[in-house]
């Protein structure tokens, strides 16, 4: 019981200093440091990290080659390019600018993970709607909706959310059978989310805006030649995905050498910054879960996983609609406390001590990665692409209070997890 106390007690300090941030400390040396604790009072052991690191390596790896991918095809502009032609699309409609909007992020989402997502739409939807000159209660919908659209639907791939490749690689899931399993809930989850903030926002959407005011789409390239290779280097990374599971390659692998690869082509790029993009990317986010994974390893470690193992087969014992919902919301909460990356593994842990086996098990496996997926957006620590969402919110100048979002967060974000949990269901039953 000390140990669990002594182990939970590291959790809560860690979590403070991450929400505090006195004088801007960082939150990646802030979990860093909680994790050092948890290995300097006995807590896991060298072996417990390097056990971390066999669970969670293709992961962080594939986060660095995402960013890396996702910031350079910015640099070029081919996501401006894009949401432009959504604005234009529109027709001058703010309520299909919106939808459009929507529909973008989840493309982006899906195929460049939901950090990327974050990371590169929300700047561009700021400077679009700006220039449209909507007010600031005009704009917050569209910012809301960047941000959230990038979790809610980051999970019809294992790449489109590091959760999902840590829950893959554990389970032994391939890229096509995970897709399979999660293309119904994801199309469930993306419909349930524009029409829950269409709802909450319709109030403060704009009915009418200005085409004229639209720059070109074709304006916003920075490089033709590059825009031409940018088709090429995503084409490259869709083909890796498909080939990765055949060919037994990792999917970081994939993602790096298309990151490198990237990388020499722009290397003599007037227009790409290759050294600066290396440079400004966030990666004390990376040190951020590493740090949180060995924080929340801990925990588990204290006693937390075998507790977690007790309360999933409660779920179990009444079938597959209640491990369904039940596992997705414990994941939900778990990942809106201690960040989702870490609470996936910690449930992952949990149903591989579990007596769970056919269907069911198969129910809570995707259920805990749907609720690691969407449930955290109930709180801005429950993911690194709300973190590096409000990182980028800080750079153009708008603030979003902790309070404020989890105000959003509890209310938008329970009802879209329960339609998306009950697709799940269908899609195993069916």
């Amino acid at each position: 019981m000390s140990t669990f106390l002594v182990a939970f007690g590291i959790f809560v300090c860690t979590m403070i200093f991450v929400i505090w941030q006195p004088r801007g400390f960082n939150i990646g040396w802030t979990a860093l440091i909680g994790a050092s604790a948890t290995l300097a009072f006995g807590i896991v052991a060298w072996g417990d990290v390097f056990n971390i690191l066999a669970i969670t390596w293709n992961a962080t790896l594939a986060f660095i080659g995402i960013i890396i991918v996702s910031l350079i095809l910015d640099e070029i502009g081919v996501f401006e390019w894009a949401a432009l032609h959504m604005a234009k699309l529109a027709k001058g409609s703010g309520i299909r600018l919106f939808i459009f909007i929507c529909l973008l992020g989840a493309v982006v989402s899906a195929f460049f993970a939901n950090d990327g997502a974050a990371l590169i739409l929300t700047p561009i939807v700021i400077a679009i709607v700006r220039h449209l000159r909507f007010s600031t209660a005009m704009i917050l919908p569209f910012v809301v909706a960047s941000g959230f659209i990038a979790d809610t639907t980051s999970l019809p791939f294992t790449i489109s959310n590091l959760v999902n490749i840590v829950s893959a690689d554990y389970f032994s899931i391939s890229f096509m059978e995970y897709a399979t399993h999660m293309l119904l809930p994801n199309v469930v989850s993306m419909i349930a989310t524009i029409v829950v903030l269409y709802v909450y926002f319709r109030k403060e959407l704009p009915a009418q805006y200005e085409l004229k005011q639209l720059k070109k789409p074709s304006d916003a390239i920075r490089d033709l030649a590059l825009f031409k290779w940018s088709w090429w280097m995503i084409g490259i990374l869709f083909l890796g995905y498909t080939l990765s599971e055949p060919l037994h390659i990792p999917v970081s692998f994939i993602v790096l050498a298309v990151a490198f690869l990237f990388l020499f082509i722009t290397r003599n790029s007037k227009q790409v910054a290759t050294v600066s993009i290396l440079k400004h990317a966030p990666w004390h986010i990376v040190l951020f879960s590493i740090g949180m994974y060995v924080v929340v390893y801990g925990i588990g470690r204290a006693g937390l996983t075998d507790v977690l193992a007790e309360v999933i087969s409660f779920f179990t014992s009444y079938g597959v609609v209640s491990a369904t919902v039940g596992m997705g919301f414990l994941s939900a909460i778990l990942s809106s406390i201690m960040n989702n990356l870490p609470a996936v593994m910690t449930g992952a842990l949990a149903i591989a001590e579990s007596e769970a086996s056919g269907v069911v098990r198969e129910a809570l496996i995707y259920a805990n990665v749907i609720g690691a997926d969407l449930g955290p957006k109930i709180t801005p620590i429950g993911s690194l692409a709300t973190l590096v969402w409000l990182h980028v919110l800080k750079q153009q100048g708008i603030r979003i209070t902790w309070g404020a979002y989890f105000k959003m967060g509890i209310r938008l974000t329970p009802p879209i997890l329960l339609i998306t949990l009950l697709a799940l269901v269908t899609r195993l039953q069916f």
